[in-house]
């Protein structure tokens, strides 16, 4: 498994407890239009119930396109650290991580001093709502969750290999944990991760 896809699972595995799964339309404390597992964008369908399948699809094309942009314009971030800035560019964008005029984040990461990055996610927990910048629960602890896996020493990026290597085994656990003990709006367990 590359550096990309680990970065994809290990932050899948916090977006999944922290958007949960909304099958149906709905408006985020911001007042953003956003369906399934924190998807935003123009394709959404205001009328439509998003199947679980459809949902699956929509947060793992987010979540690369979350990792991409990242690792596009960071290169060479550790697997963890660009994990967890993936976690946060896929809830709040990418600026977190990219835009070094205005993040402290990004300028740090620019420059190879990964663990005060990691500790600049925790400024990235408001949204405006109403018009004010206010402190979200829902974001702290996301945030939390994004500095204690950009702490955590560097996991292997070629797992996955060959027979009888079982060091992939800890990153799909957390997914496959996370994908069977999320909840739907309904109240239902989800499956496995196809």
């Amino acid at each position: 498994m590359n550096k990309r896809a680990l970065a994809a699972l290990l932050a899948t595995a916090i977006a999944i407890p922290a958007e949960g799964l909304r099958q149906r339309v709905y408006y985020d404390p911001p007042g953003i239009l956003t369906v399934c597992y924190g998807h935003t964008g123009t394709d959404i369908v205001k009328t439509k119930t998003y199947s679980l399948d459809e949902c699956k699809q929509l947060l793992t094309q987010d979540m690369l396109t979350a990792v991409e942009a990242v690792d596009r314009c960071q290169p060479g971030l550790p697997a963890n650290v660009l994990a967890a800035f993936s976690d946060a560019a896929f809830n709040i964008g990418p600026r977190v991580a990219c835009d070094t005029a205005n993040s402290t984040a990004a300028r740090l990461l620019r420059v190879g001093r990964y663990d005060e990055a990691c500790n600049q996610l925790y400024k990235w927990d408001k949204a405006r709502v109403a018009g004010v910048l206010v402190p979200l629960p829902g974001l702290t602890k996301r945030r939390a969750k994004e500095v204690a896996l950009c702490l955590t020493p560097e996991a292997p990026v070629a797992i996955g290999g060959g027979s009888g290597d079982l060091s992939w085994r800890p990153a799909y656990a957390v997914v496959h944990y996370s994908w069977t003990n999320a909840k739907t709006e309904q109240g239902e367990g989800m499956g496995v991760l196809a």
